[in-house]
C-alpha cells in the first residue's frame, strides 16, 4: 500500500513536471515572444515598435537609437536589415485596395470609415533599395477566421492604422529642413561721385640754355729756349720709365 502510495507520488510529480516544461516550452517557442526575441538580436537592443503577422512566422520592426528597421519572414530563417532613412512610405491594403498611405515627400493619406467584414488586411513597406523595395505583411487573411482567440479583422487594422501613423513620423523627421530663400536685395543707387579734378598739366619743359661755343686755340709751340720737361715714357717692358 505504501509502495502504491509511493508510485503515485512520483508519477504525480513527474506529470507535474512535464507540464510545467511543457507549458513553459510552448511559452518560450511562441511565435510572437520567438520573433521578438530574433528582432531584439538583430538591432542590437529592444525595439521602439514591432508587428507581428499572426500565423505566418513573419513581422516587422524598428529601433530609433541605431536607426534600423528589419523584416522577417519563415520564422525568423529570413531577414532584412534596413538603414531607417531608407524607408520611403508605407500602404495599408484592405481587399486589394489602398485605404491609407504615407509616402516621403507627399501629404498623408488618411485611413476612411472601413465597412465591417474585411476579407484581407496587408500592411506594405516600401523601401530605397532596388533588390528588395517592399515588404507586405499579411495581417489578416480568411483563414484567419478558424484560427484559435483570433481577434477579427478590426484589430488588425488598427495595427496597421498605428504603424502609418509611426512611419509618417519617421519620414517626418527624416526629410529636411525647409529654408526660406533669401528675399532678393534691391538695387541700390550709387551716390552721385564729386567730379574728378582734371589731371594736372605737364610742366613746361625749359628750353636748352645756349652755351658759347669756346674758340678752338691752336696749341702754341714751345719755345726753344726753354728746357723741356720731364716726361714719362711706358717702355714696352711694362716698367715706368723716367726720360729727362
Amino acid at each position: 500500500m505504501i509502495d502504491s502510495m509511493r508510485l503515485l507520488l512520483l508519477l504525480g510529480i513527474a506529470g507535474s513536471a512535464v507540464t510545467l516544461l511543457g507549458s513553459g516550452a510552448a511559452w518560450w517557442l511562441d511565435e510572437e515572444r520567438r520573433l521578438k526575441r530574433l528582432m531584439r538580436r538583430a538591432l542590437g537592443g529592444e525595439p521602439d515598435a514591432v508587428i507581428v503577422a499572426r500565423g505566418r512566422n513573419a513581422a516587422a520592426g524598428f529601433r530609433l537609437k541605431p536607426q534600423q528597421a528589419v523584416v522577417m519572414w519563415n520564422g525568423g530563417a529570413d531577414a532584412l536589415l534596413y538603414q531607417l532613412r531608407a524607408l520611403l512610405g508605407a500602404e495599408l491594403i484592405v481587399d486589394d485596395q489602398v485605404v491609407a498611405r504615407v509616402y516621403k515627400g507627399e501629404t498623408r493619406r488618411a485611413l476612411e470609415q472601413i465597412a465591417g467584414g474585411a476579407r484581407q488586411v496587408t500592411l506594405r513597406l516600401i523601401f530605397d533599395n532596388p533588390r528588395d523595395p517592399d515588404f507586405e505583411l499579411d495581417l489578416w487573411l480568411p483563414s484567419d477566421a478558424s484560427r484559435r482567440n483570433a481577434a477579427g479583422p478590426g484589430p488588425a487594422i488598427q495595427e496597421a492604422r498605428r504603424w502609418l501613423a509611426r512611419a509618417d513620423a519617421i519620414l517626418r523627421r527624416a526629410a529636411p529642413p525647409r529654408v526660406a530663400a533669401p528675399a532678393p536685395a534691391e538695387p541700390q543707387e550709387a551716390p552721385p561721385s564729386a567730379a574728378a579734378p582734371p589731371p594736372p598739366s605737364p610742366a613746361p619743359t625749359p628750353a636748352p640754355a645756349l652755351v658759347p661755343a669756346r674758340p678752338q686755340m691752336r696749341p702754341q709751340a714751345r719755345p726753344p729756349w726753354e728746357d723741356a720737361p720731364e716726361e714719362e715714357v711706358l717702355a714696352d717692358d711694362g716698367v715706368q720709365r723716367r726720360l729727362l
